[in-house]
């Protein structure tokens, strides 16, 4: 038997150095145990047993501060995250993984209500498997976490699956289940009296969770409290910024837009009170909104800035009229310029796509500033061309009486009377100017088509005025420092007689004026017009007669069923000689029979005489071959050529009643 100094001393270090490792509990029972098998008296025994009961509560003690310690360490960290951290996820993710390692759960789980649907939805999950409990809602009052949400208090279960404490429900129970949930604690997230959310922890077995515990995961609780409310609050100051923000830019934009406004308006009003001419206007314009601008008449015809597609963009102009602001077409904006209901052009902007409000009404602005100039331009021309118009009635009533005086006059109105002019008799289609075979032309019609000739001239040196029961136009053939006359003819020489100054270019380019100002003059007034031009003249008695003529060659297109058209005398063929002032017969001749005439001097062939000779013969080809002594299948290859160089109706009867008639002038001129 050991002596008992030699088995105390040994066993009491033994328990110290078990306090000291941390050892298990159970490895404290061994001391005594060892103590007994070495045959240690009673009172030794006594003492080893109290010294290890002393070790154990000290060992329990020990262990309790450590965990309190773990405990305080990881609330430590949690408000540290908590200040540092402006991520609502991270801080609660870091909440909810705390409490599940303090507590040594196998899950842990935080809920927040949903305050449209009126139910709570799982926030943050920590070691959970299932997807189906990760999508879990929970309504008031339904199991565990409704209990914890309506009455503001934590509560525990050992076994929750048997635990009738909880209303149970399908869908709960079933995610729990899958789960594997067994043992789970919640608590409540509480600011202010009002439960916000709720933090769940919970094991996949049996356990009865202590109040310590319980205390630890309410204080984890309290600092997701303090989380959601910070977010909130931040959430709040950031969107509160945000508005203030958006609140300055609105402020500075609007400044700006205001700014630029007064500059346009500034630069606007310059303009019109400098009489600046649309195109200035349009330039301007261009340049404050950053793109093209393109201004077009009522007709569609550009008045400034490149042609656009009438007929594609009509129906924006429509809707821009209606509306009375400017609409998008594409990559296009349209904006129609109105005096009242009265369409007096359009504008069109390219270049950009997107208008916001300020540039749109600037855009807008700039057309009715267009409208304005447009007016005061069509006040001035009728205006101007209403004096002008008392000259040209003067003029037409009696040339003779002092031509001197007439030209001095014009001189004074802007309206040189010796220079070139092309004199146009304008009527409604199916009225009788001057007499005639038709009438109904109402003094209505005659009233719109004269305003549709102030618009034809407008921005010309042209001059219109009603005389008699027609509309006569008197349009400037020479070239001016103004805008040319719409269909004006260039190339004319200033105060020569016509029949020298003017060849066959100019009396074509006349009849294509009329037939121009015919089809312009119907859809400025709204009806068909027919047109009759005379020959180009200079002074007044010459301007006289080529009224004359005009006014017949009007009668002749009424007499033909050409009402509706334009033409000019030198295009009626040999009716336009006998109506014409200045009988061109040589012109008359060249017209019917210059390709065959140049056919003939350039190959040296007889295409003039085979045609004569064979119209002398009254269409027979044997009597013709016989007249020219030449094989009959000449006089047909011939004739072929003449077809060729004619055309198909060159022996048709209106067509060879022209061409026999020339040939006669041309045999009794000696050519």
């Amino acid at each position: 038997m050991d002596h008992p100094d030699e088995i105390a001393a040994p066993a009491l270090r033994r328990l110290l150095d078990l306090l000291a490792s941390g050892a298990a509990t159970e490895d404290f029972a061994e001391v005594p145990a060892d103590a007994r098998r070495r045959g240690a008296s009673a009172a030794v025994l006594a003492e080893l047993d109290h010294a290890t009961w002393q070790a154990l509560r000290v060992h329990r003690t020990l262990r309790q501060h450590r965990r309190r310690e773990a405990e305080l360490t990881a609330l430590f960290d949690t408000a540290g995250d908590l200040a540092a951290s402006r991520d609502l996820d991270t801080v609660l993710q870091a909440i909810v993984r705390r409490a599940r390692m303090l507590l040594g759960t196998d899950t842990a789980y935080l809920t927040l209500p949903d305050e449209t649907a009126g139910d709570t939805y799982m926030r943050v999950t920590d070691g959970s498997v299932s997807v189906l409990f990760q999508t879990l809602r929970l309504s008031l009052g339904d199991g565990l976490g409704g209990l914890v949400a309506q009455t503001a208090r934590p509560y525990a279960t050992p076994d929750y699956r048997t635990d009738e404490r909880f209303h149970h429900t399908g869908t709960i129970d079933a995610g729990v289940l899958d789960e594997g949930l067994v043992a789970i604690i919640g608590v409540p997230l509480l600011l202010g009296g009002q439960v916000i959310g709720v933090l769940f922890a919970a094991d996949r077995s049996p356990r009865a969770f202590s109040p310590d515990e319980v205390a630890l995961l309410c204080t984890l609780a309290a600092h997701a409290a303090i989380a959601l409310d910070t977010a909130k609050s931040l959430a709040d100051t950031r969107a509160a910024l945000d508005e203030l923000n958006a609140a300055n830019e609105l402020v500075r934009a609007h400044s700006a837009a205001v700014q630029r406004a007064e500059r346009a308006h500034d630069r606007l009003t310059d303009l019109v009170l400098r009489g600046a001419a649309v195109s200035d206007v349009a330039a301007a314009v261009a340049h404050l909104l950053g793109g093209e601008i393109a201004v077009l008449d009522a007709e569609g015809e550009p008045l400034a800035g490149r042609p656009a597609p009438v007929d594609e963009l009509a129906p924006a102009v429509a809707a821009s009229r209606a509306e009375g602001r400017s609409v998008r077409h594409g990559d296009r904006w349209i904006c129609a310029v109105l005096a009242g209901q009265d369409a007096l052009g359009t504008l069109v902007l390219t270049g950009r796509p997107d208008l916001d409000d300020p540039d749109r009404r600037l855009f807008e602005r700039a057309s009715v500033v267009t409208a304005l100039l447009l007016l005061l331009r069509r006040s001035v021309a009728e205006t101007e061309n209403r004096i002008r118009g008392e000259l040209l009635t003067d003029l037409l009533t009696a040339p003779e009486r002092d031509p001197a005086g007439l030209t001095a006059r014009g001189r004074r109105l802007g309206v040189d009377l010796a220079g070139a002019h092309l004199v146009l008799v304008a009527e409604p289609a199916g009225s009788g100017a001057g007499g005639g075979d038709a009438g109904g032309g109402s003094a209505g019609d005659r009233e719109r088509l004269a305003g549709a000739a102030r618009r034809y001239l407008f921005g010309s040196r042209g001059v219109s005025a009603e005389h008699g029961e027609a509309v006569v136009l008197l349009v400037p053939l020479e070239p001016g420092p103004a805008p040319a006359a719409p269909g004006a003819v260039p190339g004319a020489v200033p105060g020569a007689a016509p029949d020298a100054a003017l060849g066959a270019a100019v009396l074509d380019a006349a009849e294509q004026t009329a037939r121009q100002a015919a089809e312009r003059l119907a859809r400025l007034a709204g009806f068909p017009v027919t047109v009759g031009a005379g020959r180009p003249a200079a002074g007044p008695p010459a301007l006289a007669a080529a009224h004359a003529e005009g006014l017949r060659c009007l009668r002749a297109l009424r007499v033909l069923g050409r009402a509706g058209q334009g033409a000019s005398a030198g295009a009626l063929g040999f009716l336009g000689v006998l109506l014409g002032d200045g009988h061109d017969v040589d012109g008359f001749v060249g017209a019917t029979l210059g390709p065959l005439l140049a056919y003939d001097a350039r190959r040296g062939t007889e295409l003039v005489r085979t045609l004569r000779a064979y119209f002398d013969c009254g269409g027979s080809l044997t009597r013709a071959k016989d007249e020219l002594h030449v094989h009959v299948n000449t006089v047909v290859q011939r004739l072929d050529r003449v077809e060729a160089l004619l055309g198909r109706d060159w022996n048709l009867p209106e067509r060879a009643l022209e061409l026999q008639l020339a040939l006669r002038l041309r045999l009794l001129s000696g050519d």
